[in-house]
């Protein structure tokens, strides 16, 4: 059978770079998302649609009639600290796309996504179930793996969980890590060696493609890590300097990087932004590795470096970047009870 695929979510950063891929392979697709494609060329494909909005997306559903799912449609970020009903479309949105997949016959098979972060730093999972999360978002993509295992779908059903992923398309690299480094203001927080699991957005769509093209007994009920071997985060840092600016990356020493992350707490508090952030710090001096072996010995090493994941994304910020606008964040919780 010919693939018909739906993404949820396909206007995000993720989503951008999915939707480009099968479209250059010619596969029929939809893109549901409450925003606009980042990308404008990608308009014919997406339709205005809330997930939450069940009605909505069963009748997408039914005259589209995909046979196979990606769904990436939440909120990502892990700002909020209090209200897990400002992430209700992450794990009760995902419930109710479920059950309209479960009754939607020609799905074949489903990816949910999930994220490296229903376990914290330094926690390696024993098994599938095992999860360990530090923030709100990570626990309702925890919700969202259980909701997944007990919507009782009839189709194959696959959890990836996204490391930290760059490339294409990510505005938050564009506009803090790129933007800064252009203007000479990077530097690294110490030269010690800080191993993380992230992962280039091609090498994750490549894996997408894969866990649909496998054999269902090889993807079915499975969960897996998607993203990159992890590496020393000084190493990929300065392969972006010396191609983003011609010049290795430049150290600071991390007493003064963490007195400049507290400034940058009390400019955050007053809405004020600024690139380095106590959170910020922490995540670029603390070792985080997730398990990517059971990835790589199902699909193979996945086909970017480093170095040319880079020059992608170099090229890609290069060409028109600044003229894309980001998508405003949008409060779902007047919503939740509906």
């Amino acid at each position: 059978m010919t693939m018909r695929l739906l993404i949820t979510g396909g206007s995000g950063f993720i989503g951008t770079n999915l939707v480009e891929f099968y479209s250059r392979k010619g596969v029929t697709l939809l893109n549901l998302d409450w925003n606009p494609p980042l990308d404008t060329a990608q308009k014919p494909t997406w339709r205005e649609c809330d997930i939450m909005d069940q009605p909505t997306v069963r009748r997408h559903f039914e005259e589209f009639k995909p046979t196979h799912v990606v769904h990436l449609a939440a909120r990502a970020d892990t700002d909020e600290p209090h209200d897990i009903n400002a992430y209700i479309q992450n794990h009760e949105g995902t419930r109710r796309l479920l059950q309209v997949v479960k009754t939607t016959p020609t799905i074949e098979r489903i990816i949910v996504t999930s994220t490296q972060f229903v376990c914290e730093a330094g926690y390696q999972p024993k098994h599938d179930l095992d999860f360990k999360p530090f923030t709100l978002y990570g626990e309702t993509k925890r919700l969202t793996e259980m909701a997944t295992r007990e919507a009782g779908l009839t189709c194959a059903w696959t959890i990836i969980r996204p490391t930290t992923i760059w490339g294409p398309w990510s505005l938050r690299y564009r506009d803090v890590m790129f933007k800064v480094m252009r203007k000479g203001l990077y530097f690294h927080p110490s030269k010690q060696q800080v191993i993380r699991s992230y992962g280039y957005v091609g090498n994750v769509v490549w894996q997408i493609d894969r866990i649909l093209n496998a054999p269902r007994e090889n993807v079915n009920d499975r969960v897996f890590y998607v993203g990159d071997r992890p590496f020393d985060l000084k190493t990929w840092a300065d392969a972006i300097s010396r191609e983003l600016v011609h010049h290795p990356v430049r150290f600071i020493p991390t007493w003064l990087i963490r007195t400049v992350a507290f400034g940058g707490d009390i400019l955050k508090a007053v809405r004020i932004p600024f690139p380095i952030t106590t959170g910020r710090f922490r995540s670029m001096t603390s070792d985080y590795i997730t398990p990517m072996d059971a990835t790589i010995q199902a699909f193979g090493e996945a086909p970017y470096s480093v170095e040319a994941g880079v020059k992608e994304m170099v090229r890609w910020y290069d060409n028109g970047s600044e003229r894309i606008q980001a998508h405003t964040l949008k409060d779902v919780r007047q919503k939740a009870a509906k």
